[in-house]
């Protein structure tokens, strides 16, 4: 059986995983060269696939990867992270890049600090810092704001993970189960459209919600969304932070 999850909350306090992702921030894009990863990241760019005018909301969005290679096909980018030194690196890269359709901020999957329009929410390697019942929070939070699409790449089980080669650091990580994860969205509402295995460890789950955003509903209370208060073929290290 995969490790037993932290439900009652993340195995370090939200302030250390900030202050980690900081202090990592200036070497952070090239310490994330594994295949796995840089896998993944492709696969969460192509399979939010934006329109001209959507909104896409970047999640744990760490020095601003998926931010950034979204942008040009999107109407406006919207990055949130719980870590300043990897912001300021997102906004740098941002600005080299000549990209101005982007904006990054400091927020959380349960708290983003934003309550536009969301056509898109993307995340890559962020969520697994949340236990369970975190996570479900967080899908909850999503679903709220509507969008029509959900893009998640993570370190999650397929199977029983190998304990001699784990993808994940478990003093810090809190993988959740494929299942786990898709019980979350559907009962938010999602359907799951896609799923993509990178590795035994790793994936990304594209969910979507149908209808107009006034129409879609939750499977598990029934109400409407409001703004936010508060298995495909074989394709593997830890992105921003996002709790």
């Amino acid at each position: 059986m995969p490790p037993a999850s932290n439900v009652a909350g993340m195995k370090k306090p939200i302030e250390d995983h900030a202050e980690r992702f900081s202090d990592a921030a200036a070497s952070y894009d090239d310490d994330q060269d594994s295949t796995e990863y840089l896998a993944c990241a492709d696969l969460v760019v192509e399979h939010a696939a934006p329109d001209a005018d959507d909104v896409v909301l970047d999640l744990g969005t760490g020095t601003g990867a998926i931010a950034i290679a979204i942008a040009p096909s999107a109407g406006r980018v919207v990055g949130r992270d719980i870590s300043a030194g990897m912001l300021a690196e997102a906004r740098s890269k941002a600005a080299e890049a000549g990209i101005d359709n982007v904006e990054f901020g400091e927020g959380r999957f349960r708290d983003p600090d934003y309550d536009g329009q969301v056509d898109i929410v993307t995340s890559n390697f962020a969520m697994h810092h949340l236990s369970d019942d975190e996570k479900r929070d967080a899908i909850r939070v999503i679903a709220d704001l509507n969008p029509r699409r959900f893009v998640l790449g993570d370190v999650m089980f397929f199977g029983e993970p190998d304990p001699a080669e784990p993808f994940y650091d478990p003093e810090v990580d809190d993988p959740a189960t494929v299942g786990t994860l898709v019980d979350a969205l559907t009962d938010e509402g999602f359907a799951l459209v896609a799923v993509e295995r990178v590795h035994e460890q790793v994936g990304v789950l594209v969910a979507e919600r149908f209808g107009d955003a006034s129409e879609r509903v939750s499977v598990g209370d029934g109400s409407k969304g409001e703004g936010v208060d508060g298995a495909g073929p074989d394709k593997d290290q830890h992105a921003g932070g996002g709790a």
